[in-house]
């Protein structure tokens, strides 16, 4: 008796789908109930203290700005739902406790004056096809004694850019 051909695909899928399932029968994963009783549990990790950065010390202060990284900082929503993050304890008398997170640079500029030394550079974010989102580029500007200010460009072809992270830093030598 001949086989179709429509029934000779069902054969072979029901044979993969077959295949598929036995192999996944015989695979253990731990922790998952395997059927056998574990004999030694994993101990609980303990808990983590505040995390201390590169370039931070224990009471949250930077002392090596250029060492700093993202994620040591408290998260902070800002103005117009701009997302940053605030890094180390302000100098007394700094300029940058007058700062909001998502404040345009024109504006931290008037407030904080200018600065010791700047640069941009480009992030990830600016190899990615059709991205025409904020954070293709980052504008950093650093102030002697005060810290650093980041800055991420905007959305669209707009040339503005807003302040994402203040990194408060007594020991910056204004240099990048």
């Amino acid at each position: 008796m001949p086989v179709s051909r429509s029934s000779a695909v069902l054969r072979l899928a029901a044979l993969s789908t077959t295949l598929a399932l036995t192999a996944c029968a015989n695979v253990s994963i731990p922790g998952m109930g395997s059927g056998k009783s574990e004999t030694a549990a994993a101990p609980a990790p303990a808990p983590a203290g505040p995390k201390i950065g590169p370039g931070m010390n224990e009471r949250g202060e930077v002392v090596d700005p250029k060492k700093v990284e993202a994620g040591f900082g408290q998260k902070v929503k800002g103005l117009n739902d701009w997302e940053g993050e605030i890094t180390g304890k302000p100098a007394p008398g700094s300029k940058f406790t007058q700062l909001k997170i998502g404040m345009p640079m024109k504006q931290v500029l008037d407030i904080v004056g200018t600065p010791t030394d700047q640069g941009a550079y480009m992030t990830g974010k600016a190899w990615i096809p059709f991205n025409f989102g904020s954070d293709r580029y980052r504008h950093e500007v650093v102030y002697k004694g005060q810290g650093r200010l980041i800055f991420a460009g905007s959305a669209g072809f707009d040339s503005n850019a807003h302040l994402i992270w203040i990194i408060h830093s007594a020991n910056e030598q204004g240099y990048r």
